[in-house]
């Protein structure tokens, strides 16, 4: 159950209303997701987040599956089961398979196993590791 009122599309205000048009523009899509309804319940941060997403996520250096498949990662990391959802139908959508999918699992946990193991043991980082600029 959410902490906060989900707002609606018909129950918005011109604010949050020129938000969602603007999501739904750029998507592609027809309906706006539970996470910015949440997030509708001020303006301001629903527009902030929603900027930083347009820029972040946007073509750049990394390719846009890269980018969702990057999220996926976090979001298993962090334990959040929403954002886990949310970016892996996109990366579904952005050419992903199950193998893919499993994969990336198999890093994101080796990763988290080893990171634990050098964070516990405080393993001095190796010099040729460090940039030499």
């Amino acid at each position: 159950m959410p902490l906060v009122k989900l707002i609606e599309y018909a129950d918005s205000g011109p604010e949050v209303r020129a938000v969602y048009d603007d999501i739904m523009h750029t998507r592609g899509v027809d309906w706006i997701n539970n996470f910015w309804k949440a997030l509708a319940n001020d303006p301001a941060t629903l527009r902030r987040i929603w900027e930083n997403v347009k820029q972040v996520m946007a073509p750049g250096a990394l390719d846009p599956l890269v980018k969702e498949m990057i999220y996926v990662a976090v979001s298993a990391t962090n334990n959040c089961e929403y954002c886990s959802h949310s970016h892996t139908a996109a990366a579904r959508n952005k050419g992903m398979n199950d193998a893919m999918l499993m994969e990336l699992m198999a890093v994101v946990g080796l990763a988290n196993e080893t990171n634990r193991l050098a964070n516990g043991l405080r393993i001095p980082v190796d010099t040729e590791f460090i940039p030499k600029f």
